[in-house]
């Protein structure tokens, strides 16, 4: 009777200390809960992420590769694509618009490096820390959140091609748009973390702009000149036209065709 008494009591005591202890979880997670809810940026991580829950696990891993890599090297080409469509052409204006195109990955870089210092001022978690229940897609983050250096330097190559060439730009744009929903899906970025990689990455882009040209077109005019670098800039060089049979007829670019940079 005692044993069974004692063990009646340990029993006791040990179901009491476990109703404690599910009471105190339960009260952490309503709060943790109504906390998400209080604040919009939280509670948006929560909707953007749960889509990961919800896909299939193939879909996530597309998703995984353009969030990572598939969006900056689509970038990347479409920068070349700009690139060899302007040296194609040739002209006048040849020189200025592959100035123009140059200024996309210093611009991307710059604003890399101008986030340095603002993640080490901030400093951030990232939200998984902080967060339980998300679908993280990457592991090995174990850098600050805030600013997103993905969504920095793929808005900063946007806007900067937007600056070169109007229809290119748009797709950067929209590339870059996809990017910061890319982070948020993955669950490695606050939508505000990639909010200010827009606006660091597109305030670079257009303020640096003017400087950037005015130091970028005389340089790219040298190459131009030069008989060995020049067809970087023009497959139309002023020296080739110059050869050309007395008379012949040059047609003149087409008026729609003309490069938009700035």
């Amino acid at each position: 009777m005692a044993a069974f008494a004692e063990s009646g009591a340990y029993s006791g005591g040990y179901s009491g200390h476990g109703a404690h202890l599910a009471g105190s979880v339960s009260l952490s997670e309503s709060s943790s809960l109504a906390d998400s809810g209080s604040n919009p940026d939280v509670s948006l991580l929560y909707d953007i992420n749960g889509l990961a829950k919800a896909a299939p696990t193939w879909f996530d891993r597309v998703m995984e590769f353009v969030g990572e890599y598939g969006l900056l090297l689509v970038m990347v080409l479409l920068v070349l694509w700009c690139w060899w469509g302007v040296r194609r052409k040739g002209g006048e204006d040849a020189a200025a618009s592959v100035a123009a195109l140059a200024w996309v990955p210093l611009a991307a870089g710059i604003a890399v490096l101008i986030n340095v210092p603002i993640r080490e001022f901030v400093q951030r978690p990232r939200p998984f820390l902080d967060h339980e229940g998300l679908e993280v897609l990457v592991s090995g983050k174990t850098d600050y959140s805030f600013v997103s250096d993905h969504a920095t330097l793929t808005m900063a190559m946007g806007v900067a091609l937007f600056v070169a060439n109007r229809k290119f730009g748009l797709v950067g744009i929209v590339l870059g748009l996809l990017g910061g929903f890319c982070r948020i899906y993955m669950g490695v970025h606050y939508p505000t973390d990639v909010v200010g990689g827009f606006a660091l990455g597109t305030a670079v882009a257009l303020l640096l702009s003017p400087v950037a040209m005015a130091l970028l077109t005389p340089l790219v005019k040298a190459v131009e000149r030069s008989p060995r670098a020049g067809w970087m800039v023009s497959a139309k060089r002023t020296g080739s036209r110059g050869a050309v049979v007395p008379g012949a007829r040059v047609e003149p670019p087409a008026e729609d065709e003309r490069d938009l940079a700035a």
